[in-house]
């Protein structure tokens, strides 16, 4: 796997902890799509909020483009500003005046070009620092 730098004392198997087994191979999978997309990655963890982001610093709205927040069943993919994404494929889920968010339900759906190409899209999207 690419490098990921890990941010704060908690993990990303700390987010996992507790989590079915099929949720945890679409985390996996989707934690491995981001740092392909972006090598060097910045993840910070957050396992009372069941959430991980990932960007260029720990701060959430400033230094972060997307996050896994791990439910039941699937993995929210989550973009913080999946607003201003271009989605030609309509994968994209929410209203609200920024946040979008795919669910994830197979880690096949991962793999999608699609997907691929919405984390390339919000690396890029970065917030202005």
């Amino acid at each position: 796997m690419t490098k990921i730098q890990t941010v704060g004392e908690a993990t990303f198997d700390d987010v996992l902890a507790g989590a079915n087994e099929d949720v945890q191979t679409i985390a996996r999978a989707a934690r491995a799509l981001i740092a392909d997309v972006m090598p060097g990655v910045t993840e910070v963890a957050w396992p009372k909020q069941r959430n991980v982001g990932y960007g260029v610093g720990p701060k959430k709205m400033s230094e972060q483009f997307c996050y896994l927040g791990l439910n039941k069943a699937h993995v929210n993919l989550g973009f913080y500003y999946g607003a201003d994404l271009a989605d030609p494929g309509g994968l994209l889920e929410g209203t609200g005046k920024a946040l979008r968010h795919v669910k994830l339900r197979t880690k096949d759906e991962v793999s999608a070009p699609e997907i691929r190409e919405l984390v390339k899209r919000a690396s890029l999207h970065l917030p202005k620092l």
